[in-house]
């Protein structure tokens, strides 16, 4: 079979577009062969390179492997849930995590951390962190790589992808020196364009789009909310527990106030869920019986003044600045029931309009990726393409903030590398 096509460099560290290269057939690609090439040595590629079997080759552009392990969970890596499933995941098709994340469950990875004997413990919603240090996950897994025969490639960079009649021909250099390679397998595991100063680009979207793969819309996620207005830069440092909510869904965690605008878990979690230009709404009160707390005092304490008694529920900074916004003056005294009503009603529906997020630049993970229609949810291999496998990130499965998104790439790596393995 001959196919058409021109052999195109690829642009190094770009992310623009590039045509689908093929060769004609694999004598025409001379030099190292592997049986499986992974292009990645993230959470995800890490993982798979550990199951194929075979020769394997993980290839990555960093400095050093896992560099998003390493820097995750402040330094100790949340490294999965106790409640993850399909539920905490988003996706075109919600459906197809549910069988990567079955055969490989926060359960065997769990097993395999406490058989290299890293301890860990458990913070809040079932987010499982490293005692020590995240780097123990990284060598953990360069050690079930190096078990495995894997070879591991850094600070290389791929120049050029072809496809042959027996798989694919790659040409990549490192340290100067340019080097043919060709394998049978070629795994797609680059991750998305979170970070890009750790190097995120959105290379797998390009190469799968090459070979006709659809890439669904993308975009930051588990990022901070910004305003135009700058108008919280006088709470920056205040947090406190809220629930925040959209049209479509809630989360009740902590809020934290930026110089920029609002982070914390709950906003990391409901940026996933929110649209340019759509409003959310801010309980800064989910749990507290306010009316019934401020009532009392009143009768205990009614010539306190109401904002005082407010700062002994809530930050004093954020009541002064609350107090500029929201009637709140005169004593406890003064106020009637259907005064309290009022400000209980303002304190839990506070509406904003964020005017966007902080984009990739902190993004934690990126919405959206190559379109699950693409590809087998058993083996992760693209349909139409065999050979060409695609995990982690770079897919259109997206996990919540607590280590949901590092069981997707345990469990997508497994199911990528024990389908290699098997054929």
């Amino acid at each position: 079979m001959r196919f058409k096509g021109r052999a195109q460099d690829f642009p190094n560290g770009a992310t623009e577009r590039f045509p689908l290269v093929f060769a004609v057939n694999s004598s025409q690609c001379p030099g190292m062969r592997f049986d499986t090439i992974i292009l990645g040595a993230g959470a995800a590629g890490m993982m798979c390179a550990a199951h194929c079997g075979g020769r394997v080759l993980v290839i990555d552009h960093a400095k050093a492997p896992g560099e998003k392990i390493r820097i995750s969970g402040g330094g100790r890596c949340n490294f999965t849930n106790l409640y993850a499933g399909p539920e905490n995941f988003l996706s075109q098709n919600l459906h197809f995590c549910k069988s990567a994340l079955a055969r490989y469950t926060q359960w065997d990875f769990l097993d395999l951390v406490n058989r290299h004997g890293i301890t860990w413990h458990e913070k809040t919603l079932g987010q499982l962190f490293c005692d020590g240090s995240s780097k123990q996950i990284i060598a953990m897994l360069l050690d079930e790589m190096q078990r495995a025969g894997a070879e591991l490639w850094v600070q290389t960079t791929l120049k050029n992808l072809r496809q042959t009649e027996t798989g694919f021909a790659l040409e990549v250099e490192r340290e100067g020196q340019r080097h043919a390679l060709t394998c049978r397998n070629l795994v797609l595991a680059t991750g998305g364009k979170s970070i890009p100063k750790m190097g995120a680009t959105g290379l797998a979207y390009d190469i799968a789009q090459q070979f006709g793969l659809t890439v669904t819309e993308t975009r930051a996620a588990l990022v901070p909310f910004t305003f135009s207005d700058w108008k919280f830069s006088d709470l920056s440092g205040v947090s406190l527990p809220a629930r925040l909510s959209n049209d479509r869904t809630s989360f009740d965690e902590a809020l934290l106030f930026t110089h920029r605008g609002l982070s914390g878990p709950s906003v990391l979690q409901l940026s996933s869920y929110w649209r340019e230009g759509e409003v959310i709404r801010v309980n800064l009160i989910p749990d507290l019986p306010l009316f019934e707390l401020l009532r009392e005092q009143r009768q205990s304490g009614g010539r306190k003044a109401l904002t005082t008694e407010l700062a002994r529920h809530l930050p004093a900074r954020l009541v002064e600045y609350l107090s500029q916004h929201i009637p709140m003056t005169g004593n406890l005294a003064d106020q009637s029931d259907a005064a309290l009503k009022d400000l209980i009603s303002a304190l839990s529906d506070w509406q904003l309009a964020p005017s966007g997020t902080e984009g990739y630049r902190t993004a934690e993970v990126t919405l959206g990726g190559i379109a699950t229609d693409n590809l087998s949810s058993k083996t992760m291999e693209a349909n139409d393409v065999p050979g060409l496998y695609a995990i982690g990130e770079a897919v259109d499965v997206t996990g919540w903030l607590g280590g949901y998104n590092f069981q997707w790439a345990w469990s997508s790596g497994h199911a990528a590398g024990t389908a290699i393995a098997a054929r």
